[in-house]
């Protein structure tokens, strides 16, 4: 089981908000299991707490802003990209003013002081997000997409194309978060020279300097116009390095700003509340590209919960079944042990509910797993398939003459641990007619109201 982690002492950081210019001081905090990342305005005598959640996020103005209705956190996207890139699951984040500090534009100094805060694991199992089909959103005034495609485990693809040659098209991969701190956590936030005057007048950028961001110079700068960032940047001199890159910032990858932009993403995913698996391609994200394709995300998510809890099934011990036991071994030919379906709740003209009660007395847990029992997954599928067998074997007259064999199995997806004492209910529906004894189900499994299973299986009934 992978268990959350928190931190297992306090740790403080100050220093001064990119946008705000003001000086913060930022404190993390171990939290309990299942708490998430909350974020704590201490400067205020109510110490409000704003959710770490995409429902909060209330702008994406150079940055991610999340609010509670009132009270605002600004540029979250550095902080989350430090948890989510450590994987740590629950923390309590106290600030004393709206913005946490820039540093460097990069996310090594949160990174440091969460690792000298010591990464530990809870005594609760980590929830992912699982990805059943892509997902795309696309800004075509930005020329941006974002598109997230199933996976097993997490990936992301940022391609960047400012088309400029100051900065060349380019991109950046993290294949695991394993390449996390070594290869992304110093990428440092950037910005066009021609974007800094109209966010002054704005209101950004009021603690920025050349020791914070990169700042790519995209035109030739007056002399008037280099008296006039010497004294904004508190430099002596201005000066452009031969990349294109004001004065002495270097840049520590050739594809930094790529990098950065995907510690982005890492940051504002984080507003889901729980680690996705999945693919994610991004071509030219910002935050407000990211946001809105996160949005969709958690509104295919709630849409999947909803549609599942109609699947459901309502069991009820005290109604006989449709079907008992006795019943179920004259339409299948399997025997005990690999018998694994005890009851027929409801059968419909292309429907079928069972139930599987799952005991320790089960033989493959001797094996599978002496320690920590675990129904396995290949035999929860094989219990749905019977299931699906008693469904197409009842539609035939003479059923002891016919068996069913496995043709496909797709989609299958194993979202939850089946172990002794529970029990299993399987909801299988028709894709298509049966035709010329083909039988393609699509089926889920439930222990409670959570899914443990599904998939889509093709099976053929044959002659004996």
């Amino acid at each position: 089981m992978i268990r959350q982690k928190t931190i297992k002492k306090t740790c403080t950081l100050s220093g001064k908000g990119i946008h705000t210019g003001n000086k913060s001081i930022v404190s993390f905090h171990p939290a309990a299991p299942n708490s998430g990342i909350r974020f704590i305005r201490t400067d205020i005598d109510s110490h409000p707490v704003i959710k770490a959640h995409i429902d909060c996020v209330s702008d994406t103005s150079r940055g991610t802003t999340i609010s509670n209705g009132t009270i605002t956190i600004k540029t979250t996207e550095h902080i989350l990209a430090a948890l989510y890139g450590l994987e740590i699951d629950n923390i309590s984040i106290h600030l004393n003013c709206e913005e946490p500090p820039i540093f460097d534009g990069s996310i090594l100094s949160y990174v440091a002081a969460l690792e000298k805060a010591v990464i530990v694991e809870q005594d609760a199992e980590k929830k992912y997000i699982e990805i059943d089909k892509p997902i795309t959103y696309v800004d075509k005034e930005k020329e941006s997409e974002i598109t997230i495609y199933p996976a097993n485990d997490f990936k992301v693809t940022c391609l960047i194309d400012y088309k400029t040659k100051i900065i060349p098209p380019q991109q950046a991969v993290l294949n695991s978060l394993q390449e996390f701190k070594q290869e992304f956590a110093s990428a440092r936030t950037f910005c066009f020279l021609h974007e800094i005057e109209p966010l002054l007048k704005n209101g950004f950028i009021k603690g920025g300097d050349l020791y914070n961001a990169v700042v790519f110079v995209d035109h030739v700068i007056s002399e008037e116009e280099q008296i006039r960032l010497s004294e904004y940047f508190n430099q002596a001199s201005v000066k452009i390095l031969k990349q294109g890159v004001l004065n002495n910032v270097k840049l520590r990858f050739s594809n930094e700003p790529a990098r950065h932009k995907l510690l982005d993403i890492l940051g504002d995913l984080a507003l889901l509340g729980a680690p996705i698996k999945g693919h994610i391609v991004a071509k030219k994200p910002g935050h407000k590209t990211n946001i809105e394709f996160i949005k969709l995300i958690s509104k295919h998510i709630k849409n999947y919960n909803a549609m599942s809890k109609k699947f459901i099934p309502n069991y009820n011990p005290n109604v006989p079944p449709l079907m008992d036991i006795n019943r179920i071994r004259e339409l299948l030919p399997h025997r005990p042990p690999f018998l694994l379906v005890d009851k027929i709740l409801e059968m419909t003209e292309n429907s079928i509910v069972g139930l599987k009660n799952v005991t320790m007395n089960e033989p493959f847990f001797v094996g599978h797993f002496p320690i920590e029992p675990v129904m396995p997954g290949v035999l929860i599928i094989e219990a749905m398939a019977q299931t699906g067998g008693v469904f197409i074997l009842s539609s035939i007259p003479d059923p002891e003459n016919y068996i069913t064999y496995f043709i496909k199995i797709e989609n299958a997806k194993f979202r939850n641990k089946v172990v002794p004492g529970d029990t299993i209910l399987f909801h299988l529906e028709l894709v298509s007619p049966i035709r010329r004894g083909l039988c393609n189900m699509k089926g889920k499994a439930f222990v409670g109201n959570k899914i443990v299973t599904e998939a889509e299986m093709l099976a053929q009934i044959v002659r004996k």
